[in-house]
């Protein structure tokens, strides 16, 4: 398999990440390109600007290539994994018509409105940069999963105009559908030449970026959970079957084609919170860094490490962005007294993240009647020992870090690696591509007083609160 490789793709809320892999999954190459900042022109709205996550995947891609030492011409497919539950509107011409719609904007929580006629397609990330790489009008299907007519039994477009008419939209507005593992096109020649790549490789879809996750993080055992901390928090479960009428978690398409992933009730602007910590604390973060000659993260992180388990009461709740259904919520951290710093705060964090992801698969688990064995945890937060060591203390159970720089970039070289019929079967892959790196062993004492805080303190905290906020709300929102 030497000097056969294979470009992962994963463009996410924060960065594209782009990886050349060979075919036993191992990195030979990084690169990445940062999306500009969401903009809300009023509230609700929140849109990608210009252009901006085709010129990252672009970026992204050349970056990757830069730090490359082989031939772009063995490069034989590309998986493309992007940001889901997205909408994209297009012109005629394929353009966008209007700048590319985020996962946060309010209008996502409603099916279609047709109000501009200039409109003439709606997609999904996955459809319109596969359509930006290829020329294609293909979509995967495992990406249409939230106000989209897709039959499960087919992964295809509902037959029913019917089904079509209730989510907004017309047939002629839909993008061809494909599978996970299914070839969303070839890449153009103008793409082909300016990247080196041999003219027509195959540029293969994968799923929603959650479930391209949970592929690329090894999971394929019903008692194994992933936890991706990235911008939006969230667990998944791989299971065989959809679940109907789930109360405490979102069934939705896996990357495995007729396999279905159970997610939990995410964090919504987790890691994100780590990063407005990290504004507030300014260039004294990146001096006191920069003195030791490490990482912000790594100077962060040793000192979190010297702050007690449960960071001496301080308890954060993470609501620094409302539900839809509770926008009185707002973030809080309470319990101060002259023992804090601010590196409580930062474990604090840290802390009430692992708490809310926790008390969210319970309530999944529950639901479901299923008994978890290992933790698998993904995501730039994943990079972090002290987060890791907080999974393992609260679960009681083993927690594993994967290697690599994107478990999305694998999963999406894994589903291209089934294009290509390198392996069997996606289980095949699995077993071949994906490595740990790390495992964190539960300390007992951490995980019984973890425990004791989160039933006696943590689950009580927005029983008390709301009714406060409710109040605050309609003066500060």
């Amino acid at each position: 398999m030497s000097n056969r490789y294979i470009l992962g793709i994963d463009n996410g809320s924060q960065s594209t990440k782009v990886v050349i892999f060979d075919l036993e999954g191992n990195e030979v190459a990084y690169g990445s390109q940062a999306l500009r900042e969401t903009l809300t022109p009023e509230p609700g709205v929140v849109i990608h600007p210009d252009d901006d996550l085709w010129d990252s995947v672009y970026n992204g891609v050349k970056n990757c290539l830069a730090n490359f030492d082989g031939d772009p011409k063995e490069i034989e497919a590309i998986g493309l994994c992007t940001i889901r539950c997205c909408r994209v509107l297009l012109n005629v011409d394929g353009d966008l018509a209007h700048p590319a719609i985020s996962w946060m904007d309010a209008r996502l929580s409603k099916p279609y409105e047709h109000e501009d006629d200039r409109v003439q397609y709606v997609t999904t990330t996955s459809g319109y940069l596969g359509l930006r790489l290829t020329g294609e009008y293909n979509d995967t299907a495992g990406n249409c999963e939230v106000f989209w007519p897709v039959d499960r039994e087919t992964l295809d477009w509902s037959s029913d105009d019917d089904v079509i008419y209730e989510n907004g939209l017309r047939r002629e507005m839909l993008f061809n559908l494909v599978k996970p593992g299914e070839k969303l096109g070839s890449i153009r020649r103008e793409f082909a030449e300016a990247f080196g790549f041999s003219e027509g490789i195959p540029v293969v879809a994968t799923s929603n970026d959650k479930a391209v996750e949970v592929l690329g993080s090894g999971i394929q055992n019903e008692s194994s959970i992933m936890i991706s901390l990235g911008t939006f928090i969230s667990s998944m479960l791989l299971r065989d079957n959809y679940y109907e009428s789930a109360k405490n978690f979102f069934p939705t398409f896996a990357s495995i084609p007729f396999k279905y992933v159970y997610e939990s009730n995410g964090i919504r602007r987790g890691l994100w919170t780590v990063s407005w910590f990290k504004k507030l604390i300014g260039e004294e973060l990146v001096t006191e860094a920069k003195k030791l000659g490490i990482s912000e993260e790594e100077f962060l992180n040793r000192k979190a490490e010297e702050v007690p388990v449960g960071s001496d009461g301080l308890i954060t709740i993470l609501d620094w962005l409302a539900s839809p259904d509770k926008p009185y919520r707002k973030g809080m951290m309470i319990g101060f007294d002259q023992r804090h710093s601010r590196y409580h705060i930062y474990r604090s964090i840290l802390e009430a993240i692992s708490f809310n992801i926790k008390n969210n698969i319970d309530e999944m688990l529950e639901e479901i009647d299923v008994e978890l064995n290992e933790v698998v945890v993904i995501g730039g937060g994943s990079k972090s020992d002290v987060i890791m060591q907080i999974m393992a203390d609260l679960f009681g159970l083993p927690v594993h870090r994967r290697k690599g720089s994107s478990s999305a970039c694998l999963g999406a070289a894994i589903s291209a690696s089934q294009y290509l019929g390198v392996y069997d079967d996606f289980s095949e892959a699995i077993e071949q591509m994906v490595k740990t790196e790390t495992t964190f062993k539960p300390v007992s004492d951490h995980h019984d007083f973890y425990n004791k805080v989160n039933e006696t303190v943590v689950k009580n905290v927005r029983k008390h609160t709301d009714e406060i906020l409710k109040f605050s709300y309609p003066i500060f929102k």
